[in-house]
């Protein structure tokens, strides 16, 4: 894909990163400056490209690592939307009282306005921003409608220098989302082939046709996949656990980055690290397991190669 200059994003190797560790989770225990370190030094042997979810304590620190020990890290910020109405489709529950809802749409600028101001205080590190994570698609459990992501991203881009996205599924993008097109600088798309009940050997494929359906209907917009990956562990609940392993998982990795790496797209791998705080109670729940390293910072298969290459 075409790469704009004037976005000044060009192509390199990318990753979702969240540092939670055994017993910490978003808005309680957060990872230390030295354990996020710690994660960054595994990390910068792979990936020059960052993407963080939040603008949360865990943003913050990482953003203070990155400069403070000179990473050479560039990193895509975004915000946490909150629900801002009521979605009764969601299957593990999306709806609200009008008093949580109205107390969102509060907390909603808060996390904008944060976002601008980190954005102004790391411009050499922050290349994009995105307003907001999966908060448009019909499953998601905070639901926001268009109307109010094209206001925050209108606010953003007023106060910042750095390009602005979204990051969404790819099936909203050739809809609903048609009007927020015109406000990002680039399109960002989510694209899970073992969601949607493909087998490793259709994944690839299934990928390619998620990205081209969104990069075709848009030729005149830069496309980046802002999630991609393959779990390796199901307790059998929306994904068949014999198509989950770590096998299976270095398949997709490598199809992926081959194909990347020929068309020039830039893709955030997700995950870094196995999250387990994450889903259900359950141990095999997949939303954990979707990490090239485990979460006590082993490579699972995929990197154990890479890995061991580097310290040598």
């Amino acid at each position: 894909m075409r790469y704009a200059k004037e976005l000044n994003i060009k192509p390199g190797k990318a990753i979702c990163y969240s540092g939670f560790r055994e017993g910490q989770r978003p808005g309680d225990v957060f990872p230390s400056y030295e354990e996020i370190k710690e994660d960054l030094l595994i990390l910068q042997n792979e990936w020059t490209y960052l993407r963080l979810y939040d603008c949360d304590k865990h943003s913050e620190i990482v953003l203070e690592v990155i400069e403070k020990e000179n990473f050479n890290f560039k990193v895509m910020l975004g915000a946490y939307i909150g629900a801002e109405v009521n979605n009764y489709g969601c299957p593990w529950g999306g709806a609200y009282p009008e008093e949580q809802l109205e107390l969102n749409k509060v907390a909603n600028l808060r996390q904008i306005n944060k976002l601008i101001r980190l954005a102004n205080r790391y411009p050499e590190i922050i290349f994009s921003l995105s307003a907001g994570n999966e908060a448009c698609v019909d499953w998601t459990d905070h639901y926001v409608p268009v109307e109010s992501v094209i206001k925050y991203v209108r606010m953003i881009k007023r106060e910042t220098k750095q390009p602005v996205t979204f990051c969404e599924n790819y099936l909203p993008w050739l809809d609903k989302l048609k009007h927020l097109v015109d406000e990002v600088d680039f399109i960002s798309i989510h694209t899970y082939p073992v969601w949607e009940y493909k087998n490793i050997h259709e994944a690839m494929e299934y990928t390619k046709q998620n990205f081209y359906s969104v990069a075709n209907k848009y030729p005149d917009k830069l496309v980046v996949i802002t999630e991609a990956g393959w779990t390796t562990y199901s307790n059998g609940k929306g994904i068949c656990p014999s198509n989950v392993s770590e096998e299976h998982q270095t398949i997709y990795y490598n199809d992926l980055m081959d194909w990347c790496e020929e068309d020039a797209v830039m893709t955030f791998i997700f995950e870094a690290f196995d999250e387990p705080w994450k889903g259900s109670e359950e141990a095999l729940e997949p939303e954990k397991h979707w990490g090239l390293f485990k979460v006590d910072r082993t490579p699972k298969l995929v990197m154990s190669q890479r890995y061991k290459e580097h310290l040598i």
